[in-house]
């Protein structure tokens, strides 16, 4: 049995990880932190988690019961805590941004911090299983991935050899529900009010997800930004609660063969049990993929063969987040990778 905590247990992504471990055979949650419910009962301040009896404890508290900690707290918290908790041979798993990127410039420009520990930066496992399964299985430390880039790195990649071939950057046209843009912060941008029958674009052109994807992407792919240039990326907040919806557009210099375009998609899809490719002319919505930890694809070209519009789909709070951490804990410790999750 895996002994599991949880620092930062009542945001959205904390709950969503109680929710999920709830149904977890080979997983016991041992230490829940919260500082706004600090020494309340789990069950009585959430009653619809009515198994766990736990109370919430301080972020400093003692995690020596446990094998696994998630990390579900803001970035400077993580920077902070990652070191402390690999110190005292914990596996982490951190749903923060503060261990994706390499570079630590960069990281300083989007995140508006500076890195205290950037020898980690080389040693942290950026948390995508469908394409850094035998790493994550070897590592102590993940980076568990943005949902933005989540979404955007499943949607493109399974193209990697064709990429080279492309003749100006991918554009991501993102949209995500209230909970992927900002949680339960209630400021101007993201109250009922200010989000209700509206549809909007934000952080254009300085979201942190973008060097995410790029970076990921010059890794993973053929793609070179230096001769193409970097990927546009565009988030657009969406008025419901859960989900993204993903629009990529890929300009290739010449044109691509269909069939081969569809088989590596398929065959990606095949071999990744929580990636599902719908066909060509296919595409998936918001409502298919909310409360799993499923990605769904689908793609279309036009008569030119040059022109590929990819649609790819997924739950922000599970596969963009809790779901994509328990699928990447099942791994580090050597379990069935969908554990919990199917």
């Amino acid at each position: 049995m895996v002994r599991v905590g949880i620092i930062g247990a009542a945001g959205l992504s904390g709950l969503e990880l109680l929710n999920l471990l709830s149904r977890h055979s080979e997983a016991s949650v041992e230490l829940v932190t919260s500082s706004k419910y600090l020494g309340k009962c789990v069950n009585d301040v959430f009653p619809e988690l009515s198994e766990y009896n736990l109370n919430f404890q301080s972020n400093e508290s003692d995690v020596t019961d446990c094998d696994v900690v998630f990390l579900a707290v803001p970035n400077q918290a993580s920077l902070e805590l990652v070191p402390q908790l690999l110190n005292q041979g914990i596996l982490v798993i951190d749903l923060s941004g503060a261990y994706r990127l390499e570079d630590t410039e960069v990281f300083s420009k989007y995140y508006k911090l500076s890195h205290d520990s950037p020898e980690l930066l080389n040693e942290a496992v950026f948390g995508l299983p469908e394409l850094y399964k035998q790493q994550i299985s070897a590592a102590r430390l993940i980076a568990n991935p943005g949902c933005y880039s989540t979404c955007a790195l499943l949607g493109i990649l399974p193209l990697a050899e064709l990429l080279a071939d492309l003749d100006r950057p991918p554009v991501i046209d993102a949209k995500s529900g209230v909970s992927g843009a900002g949680g339960r912060v209630e400021d101007d941008t993201m109250n009922y009010v200010s989000v209700n029958e509206n549809f909007k674009a934000y952080k254009v052109l300085s979201h942190q997800h973008q060097p995410e994807i790029q970076q990921y992407l010059s890794e993973l792919s053929s793609y070179s930004a230096d001769e193409n240039g970097e990927v546009i990326f565009t988030p657009h907040l969406l008025p419901v609660n859960r989900g993204i919806l993903s629009t990529i557009y890929l300009h290739f210099r010449k044109p691509m063969d269909a069939s081969k375009v569809i088989r590596c998609f398929s065959e990606f899809a095949e071999k990744n049990e929580f990636v599902h490719f719908m066909g060509k002319g296919n595409f998936p919505e918001i409502k298919m993929t909310v409360h799993s930890n499923r990605c769904m694809i689908g793609a279309e070209s036009d008569e030119s063969g040059q022109n590929w519009v990819i649609v790819s789909s997924l739950d922000n709070l599970i596969k963009g987040a809790s779901g994509q951490a328990i699928q990447n804990m099942n791994l580090m410790c050597g379990l069935d990778e969908a554990l919990g999750l199917t």
